[in-house]
């Protein structure tokens, strides 16, 4: 079989040569990019921009012999799709941001009534109407076009997005996908066994639906956990699923757990399988798994280097109350508030709460101060606040950055400037903040009168002033990875 060298590239600069077979997947060329370039999630472009499917082979990509530029989407750097919808009090949505990824709702503006909810994906939104109708708006490639389902987009009641298709529930328990043509393709055996299905999580590029009685259909990507006919025999009596980047991890109604997709990512458990008994939760960083036990002890699996080897802190992990993930490491509080990391080793006393960006965590102490650590680029040096960092009550963070509100409603940040962690040029317009909000590259705040403020990367959302005379009576903000949804 003919090679062909490709060179891929980070927005950063840095790339890489790789010599792939003619007949190799994309996905197997884009976890070679990874490792090469020490990558973490993205996904690969061709010379024009177009994301490259995962089921694809490099021959039906048409990466000819190095006359492509695949860029690498970096999450290390500030994401170039990121658009923010806002829903007011009315029912009506406010766009802002990358126009070509949702920023520009005018093609449906007059649809945009009576909205109750909105999802987004990596470039497109899709809002939930009064009366179970759906609008798509934002890049085709990522869902923003639903024309070819339209009809069938009635009684919806819950929308979840992977980065760059749908799957919308009805109320009869049936499920309509669009997007990314790789990821929302089914089998007809999978079409059949679609229905009376309570809930949905995803993956990066595929989805796992939970049925009514306990069982499990799988589509997408079969290297994103697509593809689980391995493990369906076992897929019984499932009570919860928790989604890496590439796998998924089922919880039983017995405690035990069944896990399937990309072994890099978490698919494979089989090291720790006779260890998960009793597994009360799950939590999930980019490319491992951590499991809660009913007595308080943690099992891990997966990329070691992202949390998946615990061993060094095995004897410290007992009496665990709650997990947090970052991209590549994972924090566990104790009964006694005492916090134990790996990836990033060490301990703290009196934790009430852990929020983490990409390679940093940030800790709320009992007396509302903070303790922060991990990468210093992504928030985990904070001395240059620190002494701001009183009567804390409640944190988010950005990719490479992190809000603190305080008592008094004012705003501290923090970390990486491009990522929101410098609000300076707001910071008088900070006040009385009553809650926050963040996307990778930007942060949204709403005030106690229903305004918004919002900092971060420009062209990204961080700057909202063309549509500012529009942000009112905004009483909630949800965000995903690349963008905010106010709820009144």
């Amino acid at each position: 079989m003919m090679s062909i060298s490709v060179d891929v590239h980070l927005l950063s600069g840095k790339s890489a040569s790789l010599e792939v077979e003619a007949d190799a997947s994309v996905e197997s060329l884009k976890q070679r990019a990874q490792s090469a370039l020490g990558a973490g999630r993205g996904r690969l472009l061709n010379s024009s921009g177009e994301v490259l499917g995962g089921a694809q082979t490099v021959t039906e990509a048409k990466l000819m012999q190095r006359n492509v530029f695949c860029a690498f989407a970096e999450r290390t750097q500030a994401n170039p799709f990121s658009a923010f919808a806002a829903l007011l009090g009315d029912g009506s949505v406010v766009t802002w941001g990358r126009a070509s990824f949702g920023g520009d709702s005018s093609a449906v503006q007059d649809q945009l009534h009576d909205v109750q909810q909105i999802q987004a994906s990596f470039g497109a939104f899709a809002a939930i109407r009064g009366d179970g109708s759906v609008v798509t708006w934002g890049n085709a490639d990522c869902g923003g076009d639903s024309s070819a389902v339209q009809d069938q987009l009635r009684d919806v009641q819950q929308i979840q997005a992977s980065c760059s298709a749908f799957a919308a529930i009805r109320g009869d328990g049936s499920v309509v996908t669009w997007g990314n043509a790789y990821q929302v393709v089914r089998t007809v055996d999978q079409d059949r066994r679609l229905s009376d299905v309570q809930q949905i999580q995803v993956s990066d590029q595929a989805f796992a639906a939970i049925k009514g009685d306990g069982s499990v259909v799988t589509w997408g990507d079969s290297h994103s956990g697509g593809d689980s006919n391995a493990v369906q025999e076992q897929l019984r009596d499932v009570q919860q699923i928790q989604a890496s980047y590439g796998a998924f991890a089922a919880i039983l109604g017995d405690g035990s757990v069944v896990t399937w997709g990309n072994a890099g990512h978490g698919g494979d458990s089989g090291e720790v399988q006779d260890q998960l008994k009793n597994v009360q939760q799950i939590q999930a960083s980019g490319h491992a798994f951590a499991a809660m036990l009913v007595d308080g002890s943690v099992v891990t699996w997966g990329k070691a280097g992202c949390g998946g080897d615990s061993s060094a802190v095995q004897d410290q992990l007992r009496d665990v109350q709650q997990i947090q993930a970052s991209d590549q490491a994972f924090a566990a509080i104790k009964g006694d508030g005492s916090v134990v990391t790996w990836g990033n080793a060490g301990q703290l006393r009196d934790v009430q709460q852990i929020q983490a960006s990409c390679g940093a965590f940030a800790a709320i102490r009992g007396d509302g101060s903070v303790v922060t650590w991990g990468n210093a680029d992504q928030g985990g040096d904070s001395s240059a606040v620190q002494d701001q960092l009183r009567d804390v009550q409640q944190i988010q963070a950005s990719f490479g950055a992190f809000a603190a509100i305080r008592g008094d409603g004012s705003v501290v940040t923090w970390g990486n400037a491009g990522h929101g962690g410098d609000s300076g040029a707001v910071q008088d317009q900070l006040k009385n903040v009553q809650q926050i909000q963040a996307s990778d590259c930007a942060f949204a705040a709403i005030l106690d009168d229903g305004s918004v403020v919002t900092w971060g990367s420009a062209g990204h959302g961080g700057d909202s002033s063309a549509v500012q005379d529009q942000l009112r009576d905004a009483q909630q903000i949800q965000a995903s990875d690349q963008a905010f949804a106010a709820i009144p």
